[in-house]
């Protein structure tokens, strides 16, 4: 029914017109009965309410009553801001306070199912506990996902986000809101615990009971009154009531408030998955997700209500801290660069950065080497992680910062000086049979071309180039400098490797791996200018 009602609305708003097709079935009729012009798009339409089910009168085969399936699709203006997700959860919080106004709410992304019927037991254990009710907010559970490849080659797991760090937050405050898998109290959403703030209708107020029907007129009515494009207008929706605005990812922004106010949350990591979802399959998709991230974690990081400043005093330094370790995420492209093309280009012309093989210092180096990516593995692998999936990671976290990052980062500040940029952009998670099984065989898809590949190409070419030459020069004429140039070789070896399915794409695949030809000619050429540049300022 769901499934079939929404396949109506998407024809009307594509066509721009209602067909007498649709005219048929009483549900749909009814919708587009108040729909008094045609010409409507996906970025102008009305408010569509529809109860497609209503527990006070529908039963399953057995007698039992079903649930309530309600059909919501908001007002879309041109000439209105909709805030993207958080705008959409918001307006589904105010329509269901209309028409149920239950006490607890679950936001669940589209992409995801529930995996296990006893989820909103364990939830409820939590929620309905009297030593925690009176500051509880939210009780969150890990995003996992099905049809990862063995070796998780995108890192789409995330582990240390969705599953490691909560652990640990789980100790203090509790975790972050991650935008799905997660069961509200609805007060939560109205002020802090000893602050509530009544929304401007009574009838919105956490504590309101509604005692009519759902199909009730004045139901309805208040329904599509609040679902309008411009009811949030001289309102405190969006930032003190409900979801936050201000950044793209409403979710970290969302839950990060929720803590400075006074509510606390409870991360329930059950053994059986409670929901499962998809993930990105080719890289281009997985960058642009992203680089989005770390656009809206800056957002909160430099807002009037920093991490580092406002954080710290509302919730005390360890979770402030915490929380500021994500929200100055993109800002991890600057080491990592440095990284990347620093000690490669001192290679290139014989120059000794780290200490050498002698020196007493080299052992410092080693263990900060070693103790980072032992902790590292150990607590991957410790939540069940593999060395495969590992080591995935790894080569993604680079991935990442030449990428994502830098981008997310520039593209940061040039919207803070006031120059327009790109809008958001849905992560697209629908993928054809070629590129299914390619996953699954743990081949690289690159996707359409991106500007996001030129600084990944630039580096992976930089450092391929810097390791065989560096070799060549060590191994013949390295001379009394060998010693010092070890570590060198030993990072820039290291960085080839994790860099191996750019140089599989660019020489080895007849596909390319999808990666543009402009791309990898511009990529080259910038490795080149940078090289000429660098040997010269080196020398």
């Amino acid at each position: 029914m769901y499934e079939s009602m929404k396949m109506s609305v998407e024809h009307v708003v594509e066509t721009g017109k209602i067909s007498e097709e649709y005219n048929t079935r009483d549900e749909v009729r009814q919708v587009f009965s108040q729909w008094s012009i045609d010409g409507f798009t996906r970025q102008n339409h009305p408010t569509m309410i529809q109860v497609l089910l209503d527990q006070n009168k529908d039963k399953d085969i057995t007698g039992n009553c079903l649930p309530n399936l309600v059909y919501v699709s908001r007002q879309k203006s041109k000439t209105s801001p909709h805030h993207f997700k958080a705008g959409a959860l918001n307006v589904l919080v105010r329509v269901s306070a209309a028409m149920t106004n239950a006490p607890v709410i679950l936001t669940l992304d589209c992409d995801m199912y529930s995996n296990d019927p006893t989820t909103p037991l364990r939830a409820l254990c939590y929620i309905l506990d009297p030593e925690m009710q009176s500051n509880l907010g939210y009780v969150q559970f890990p995003q996992e996902y099905h049809g990862l490849n063995k070796s998780d080659i995108y890192a789409c797991e995330h582990k240390r986000f969705f599953k490691v760090h909560p652990v640990g937050y789980d100790g203090l405050c509790g975790p972050n809101y991650a935008g799905t898998g997660c069961f509200f109290r609805r007060r939560a959403l109205c002020g802090g615990p000893s602050t509530l703030i009544l929304p401007e209708i009574d009838g919105l107020c956490p504590d309101s009971v509604v005692n009519k029907p759902l199909t009730a007129p004045s139901v309805l009515e208040l329904a599509h009154h609040v679902a309008g494009c411009n009811y949030e207008n001289q309102t405190k929706w969006g930032s003190k009531i409900g979801f936050r605005y201000g950044s793209l990812v409403e979710d970290y922004y969302t839950g990060y408030r929720m803590k400075c106010e006074g509510w606390r949350s409870i991360f329930c990591y059950p053994e059986t998955a409670a929901f499962l979802g998809d993930v990105p399959f080719n890289l281009l998709d997985v960058l642009s997700q992203n680089k989005r991230w770390a656009i809206g974690l800056l957002e909160v990081a430099f807002s009037r209500y920093s991490t580092i400043t406002f954080g710290v005093k509302s919730m005390g330094w360890f979770m402030g801290l915490g929380y500021s370790y994500y929200a100055f995420w993109a800002i991890l492209t600057i080491p990592i660069t440095t990284y990347c093309l620093l000690p490669q280009l001192a290679l290139l012309n014989e120059l000794s950065i780290f200490p050498k093989v002698s020196d007493p210092w080299f052992l410092l180096y080693m263990f900060l080497f070693l103790g980072a990516y032992g902790q590292d593995l150990l607590e991957f692998v410790v939540d069940g992680g593999t060395i495969q999936r590992w080591w995935s990671d790894q080569r993604m976290w680079i991935m990442r910062g030449l990428s994502c990052y830098a981008f997310g980062l520039t593209e940061f500040v040039v919207k803070s000086i006031g120059i327009p940029t790109e809008g958001f952009n849905v992560t697209s998670k629908i993928i054809n049979d070629e590129e299914s099984k390619r996953y699954e065989q743990g081949v690289f898809e690159f996707g359409v071309p991106s500007p996001l590949f030129v600084t990944l190409t630039m580096a992976a070419i930089i450092n391929l180039l810097s390791f065989i030459i560096g070799l060549v020069h060590f191994i013949v004429d390295g001379g009394s400098n060998k010693e010092g140039l070890v570590m060198q070789l030993a990072l820039t070896g290291l960085i080839v490797m994790n860099c191996l399915p750019v140089y599989q794409a660019i020489a080895l695949r007849s596909d390319k791996g999808k990666m543009p030809t402009k791309t990898t000619v511009t990529a080259t050429l910038l490795a080149s200018a940078v090289y000429v540049v660098a040997s010269q300022f080196l020398k």
